[in-house]
């Protein structure tokens, strides 16, 4: 029997170059390290955010509806009982991705005891879409419970990924997992463009069913808040409520007129701009 001595270098090689060749094992999450993460698709890796950049929900006003709804179904969510996966849908600016960040920080703080908190906020890119399957399937794994956040969701004339949307949120054979919640926020009610559908209806064989099926993706979500431009009076209690918080020191009279010049610059009024403003002033004033 041949002395195999003189082999196990080369066979030593052969398994390391092996070994490098290997893709790397699955990353390890820890569901627990934080109330927040974000969903890294290349590396199947859920980053924990120690800090989420948010504003406290009282200071969101002209919304209080759709901060009631919202509330209401995710609190719903969080007790196990049914709730609707949400579309946020309306005009830019108007506190739609703040209402989710909001939400998800009151609930929490109604257990102060509970660290973690009882429900956790998933951040998925707009591009990383086509890897929510996979995100899903991580988070099923948990005992805790979670809203996959995806902020300014749209779709593009040549984009499929809606189909993986679509069957995640209702028709897939697995459907979404009783722990996880889909809430989204767009500029489009239909998360297509105007543009976009008469195109299709114009230049596609079978127009209606084409168009029907991508609109349909908006009917997955049970809970529509449509978010619409404000007027003025509203516009300043806001300016208002974050002033009284950051504490200025600054008469109501040259806040307004200040804010309402600062607006007609923007040539919008909303509750984006008016933070906008805020941070302005106080800049301005610690200067």
């Amino acid at each position: 029997m041949p002395d195999p001595t003189p082999l196990l270098p080369v066979l030593t090689r052969i398994a390391e170059a092996l070994e490098r060749l290997a893709p790397p094992p699955p990353p390890t999450n820890d569901l627990e390290a934080a109330d927040a993460f974000v969903w890294q698709a290349d590396s199947g890796r859920l980053d924990p955010v120690a800090e989420v950049n948010r504003v406290d929900l009282a200071l969101l006003k002209g919304i209080e509806a759709q901060r009631v709804r919202l509330l209401d179904n995710t609190r719903r969510f969080v007790a196990g009982r049914p709730a609707n996966n949400a579309l946020l849908w309306g005009a830019r600016g108007t506190g739609k991705s703040s209402l989710v960040k909001a939400v998800h920080a009151s609930l929490n703080a109604e257990r102060p005891e509970q660290r973690p908190g009882a429900l956790a906020l998933v951040e998925i890119h707009r591009e990383d879409i086509p890897a929510l399957p996979r995100l899903l399937k991580v988070l099923k794994a948990s005992r805790r419970r979670f809203v996959v956040f995806c902020d300014d969701l749209s779709f593009d004339a040549d984009d499929t990924s809606y189909k993986s949307l679509k069957a995640i949120l209702e028709g897939g054979i697995e459907g979404r997992p009783e722990n996880v919640l889909f809430y989204a926020t767009s500029n489009r009610r239909h998360l297509l463009s105007r543009e976009m559908i008469e195109n299709e209806r114009s230049t596609a064989l079978h127009a209606g069913e084409a168009v029907e099926e991508k609109v349909s993706l908006s009917d997955r979500f049970g809970l529509w808040l449509g978010f619409h431009n404000i007027d003025q009076a509203t516009f300043l209690d806001i300016v208002d409520a974050y002033a009284d918080d950051l504490k200025l020191g600054i008469d109501r009279d040259t806040l307004h007129r200040q804010a309402n010049e600062w607006a007609i610059t923007r040539g919008s009024r909303s509750g984006r701009v008016a933070w906008q403003f805020i941070q302005d002033v106080a800049g301005t004033a610690g200067g």
